[in-house]
């Protein structure tokens, strides 16, 4: 969520701008201002020598100082300037980098005359994507009296390719260009569709599943599309049209990575499936009970001295600090501390970090200091809206002030943290954040949140609590408000019905164990405040400890020999999917570990196995189509894991920002009992330049969850081109819902439901289903780049008694784009202002 910083400016089509103000020449930079339309205008600077950064600095006549990191495009920096009429006088001047030192710039003054503004960009109906049949395509731009020009080959139409003059049958897979022409107007940026005919193969699967046995397999391989054809390999290479043909079981009589796709004619490829064997009489998972954790990690231990310590914390803050460098960089660190009390220590928190007591109980670790989360920057202007992926557990704090600040927006828990004062959720500044978590912690003081628009607190202890902007829920947590929604927007239920805490690290004896608490139902308050956690403890020996250079047949290979596995702060790429297959495995990982898959597989699925635990991962969708990221169960899984539930805590799915990700799904939940604690499911809405956008970052639906007795604490999904969440299963409960609707949709038509109704729900329970409740939803639209797009509702449920929801709203934030109706036909239609609909209880 970033919609009240203003920074997001819709991208401009570069070739066609001219140059309206002569380039001013220094000797080591030129610096012009291009106007792009009747109220913006782009300043650029381009430095002789490259520029590490580039800050502008402007007046518009006369108002207040503005100050930005520019953008750099191949060299030349930029920065749009918007809320410009003819007249307008802008004075600038830049600050730059050169070899080290930094340099001012003279002032410069600009006079804005406009310029006429480009054709609007070609949309097509319907969009481009996978049909079953062959599709009538019609291509429409919003500028009145413009020529559409088109290709069908792929390749770049120019003003002598065919006029468009009616629909376009596309029969087969191909992908449709075009632009608008209109005399007076600069041509629009290009517009581009490709359609794959045919319903894809259905993705093979593999019995048994891959994974470690005693002796040889036999494996079959089938496909549930009838008639399609197997081609595959046994050398862990992605299988093509021309591999071996599957005609019958294969031995599999050594350790082996099988690869398979279904090829049928008319039909679009499968996705590549995959299945590691490790075949031999196993001696277990037999590691060090003292790993190296690699270089980005920090150990720290009392006998150290503050000033070294404190030298090391403020070297990583100030590398993971910056909100325009750092917030899509590929650091990643984690700051460990082992037990003991620690005086004076400020632990600023910035991007990719994730701050741990070595404990096995909070009190253990003793900060007497800060852990702390603010609007940092310069260029925050005091919010705190994209203070994503930083983490703060198992520590307790005795604030320098009274008061420990934890200002953040999404993926960033607080988790079994004791706070001996107050706790702050929101910047300094007073300015704005956007929801965050909190889980199995105790603040003795008040905690307030204040300019925080949402926030859930889970099994926690407050002292008292003060604010509230739109919804505020708790689950298990005495001393919280209690429930008041919609004024104020509190909801608190007085137990959490199913919870287990996060697995995690410790250090006791001069060894390293990660502790697994256990199951708890219906809690109330933190799980260690009565002596200490319940659960048990695995020595270190028993994981794989994951680093830099680990390709995914060597996590598979560890897991077939028994380990758990624990990620160190990193990227991993992956070109196999890494498969649980064990019961009870353990992934967790710490410093934001992030997996990336490659040429379009899912990065990790778990089998149909009670207990895995996966902890503190990052799936960063990679350039080539994923099914999913992250899938738990086989299709038509119907095991029960209600004794002993798969556990997803501290999970989070990027899907663009930092590289253009491409996947339909993040999470798939097939199994049944699956607890979803704590997860930030996000298509970008922002990031690296071409890594977000309509066409850029592809993602149909964020969580979709097809098994039975499902429960989500802390559910937050934003910004997926179709349904946010679909929830097929029955028995499904949700505390706490946090989503905003795409903010990129470019119009109407490419964004209506099958059944021609407007916009896709955030939230759709399944029509069939009989059972489901959930309570504290709130679902936000900021349709900024077409503000005429609407949706008709942001909930859509059956009508049934079983299916019950509490406490929700829907928000459009600064007027940009409407939803009608709340859930349904219920609820208003939401207003100017940023003012909530509220809906105490449907039905």
């Amino acid at each position: 969520m970033r919609w009240r910083r203003g920074l997001a400016a819709a991208a401009i089509a570069l070739s066609s701008l001219a140059t309206v103000e002569a380039a001013y020449a220094a000797d080591d930079y030129t610096q012009n201002v291009t106007a792009i339309d009747a109220t913006q205008a782009r300043i650029n600077f381009t430095p002789t020598t490259p520029a590490a950064y580039v800050d502008v600095h402007y007046l518009i006549s006369g108002t207040s100082q503005q100050n930005f990191r520019m953008t750099n495009n191949a060299g030349t920096w930029q920065k749009t300037v918007g809320s410009l009429s003819s007249g307008t006088v802008v004075e600038y001047w830049f600050t730059y980098e050169k070899s080290g030192p930094q340099y001012d710039t003279p002032h410069f003054s600009y006079t804005h005359q406009g310029a006429a503004q480009p054709v609007a960009t070609p949309t097509f109906s319907p969009p481009g994507g996978t049909y079953a049949t062959a599709q009538t395509v019609t291509i429409s731009t919003s500028t009145s009296g413009a020529t559409i020009r088109y290709t069908t080959d792929g390749s770049t139409p120019t003003s002598s390719s065919p006029v468009y003059s009616g629909p376009i049958s596309v029969s087969a897979n191909r992908t449709v260009k075009a632009i608008g022409l209109k005399s007076g107007q600069p041509n629009s940026a290009v517009g581009s569709a490709s359609y794959v005919i045919g319903t894809p193969v259905a993705t093979p699967t593999f019995s048994p599943p891959g994974g470690a046995y005693a002796s040889a397999q036999t494996v079959t391989i089938s496909t549930s599309t009838s008639g399609a054809t197997i081609r595959y390999t046994t050398d862990g290479s992605t299988p093509t049209s021309s591999s071996p043909v599957y005609s019958g079981p294969i031995s599999v009589s050594g350790n082996r990575t099988v690869n398979a796709i279904g090829i049928k004619s008319g039909l679009a490829n499968s996705a590549v499936a995959s299945a590691t064997y490790t075949i031999g009489t196993q001696q277990g998972c037999v590691q060090s009970d003292n790993p190296g954790f690699g270089p980005n990690t920090r150990v720290f231990d009392p006998s150290m001295s503050a000033t070294s310590i404190q030298t090391q914390l403020d070297i990583d803050f100030n590398n993971q600090k910056d909100t325009l460098t750092a917030q899509m960089a590929p650091r990643r660190v984690a700051h460990l501390f082992k037990p003991g009390t620690y005086n004076g220590i400020h632990d600023d928190v910035g991007y990719y970090t994730s701050v741990a007591g070595l404990g096995k109980n909070p009190g253990d670790v003793v900060i007497n200091g800060d852990i702390t989360v603010d609007a940092f920057n310069e260029s925050d202007k005091g919010v705190a809206l994209q203070n994503f992926w930083r983490s703060a557990e198992n520590m307790a704090v005795v604030p320098s002030t009274g008061t420990n600040r934890w200002a953040v927006a999404q993926a960033a828990p607080f988790r079994r943290m004791d706070v001996r004062g107050n706790l702050a959720l929101y910047p300094a500044s007073y300015g704005f954040a956007s929801g965050g978590y909190t889980a199995d912690t105790r603040v003795s003081g008040q905690t307030a949140s204040v300019s925080q628009q949402q926030w859930y607190t889970r099994d926690s202890n407050y002292g008292s609590w003060n604010g509230g902007v739109w919804n505020m829920v708790f689950s298990g947590t005495p001393g919280a408000p209690p429930t008041t929604f919609p004024n104020p927007p509190s909801t608190n239920l007085a137990t959490t019905p199913i919870s287990r805490d996060v697995p995690y690290l410790y250090f006791e004896n001069n060894a390293y164990r990660v502790f697994l608490p256990s199951l708890r139902t219906n809690a109330s308050g933190a799980s260690w405040i009565n002596g200490g956690t319940p659960g048990t403890s695995l020595p270190m020996s028993q994981f794989y400890v994951v680093k830099a250079g680990d390709t995914a047949a060597t996590i598979n290979a560890a897991l077939g020999q028994g380990c758990n596995l624990f990620f160190t702060p990193g990227i991993y790429n992956v070109d196999q999917t890494i498969n649980i297959t064990r019961p009870n495995t353990v992934v967790l990982g710490i410093g934001y570990a992030t997996i990336v898959p490659q040429n379009g597989v899912t990065a990790m699925q778990v089998a149909d196995v009670d207990g895995v635990r996966i902890k503190g991962i990052l799936f960063d969708a990679g350039t080539t189509l994923s099914n999913s990221l992250l899938t738990v169960g086989p299709a038509g899984s119907s095991a029960s894991h209600a004794s002993n539930p798969t556990t997803l805590q501290d999970v989070f799915f990027r899907v663009g920002g930092a590289i253009a990700g491409k996947a339909t799904n993040s999470l798939v939940v097939n199994s049944h009992n699956v607890i979803i604690d704590h997860t930030w499911v996000w298509r970008a809405d922002h990031g690296n330049a071409g890594t977000w956008g309509w066409d850029e970052a592809i993602g149909d639906t964020g969580v979709v969850v097809n098994g039975d007795n499902v429960l989500a604490t802390g559910l937050f999904v934003e910004h997926y081109q179709k349904y946010q969440v679909i929830w097929n299963g029955n028995g499904g409960r949700t505390i706490f819902y946090q989503n905003e609707m795409p903010y990129d949709v470019p119009s109407q038509a490419v964004w209506n439901r099958p059944n021609g109704q407007a916009g896709y729900a955030a939230y759709k329970v399944g029509d069939h289903v009989t059972t489901h409740e959930a309570w504290g939803l709130g679902s936000y639209c900021f349709f900024n780049v077409n503000p005429s797009v609407r949706a008709e509702n942001a909930f859509e449920v059956p009508n049934r008694s079983g299916v019950r929801l509490h406490n929700l709203l829907t928000v459009s934030l600064n007027y940009q784009g409407t939803i009608t109706h709340v859930v349904n036909n219920v609820g208003g239609v939401t207003p100017p202002g940023t003012v909530p609909v509220n809906v105490v209880s449907y039905p």
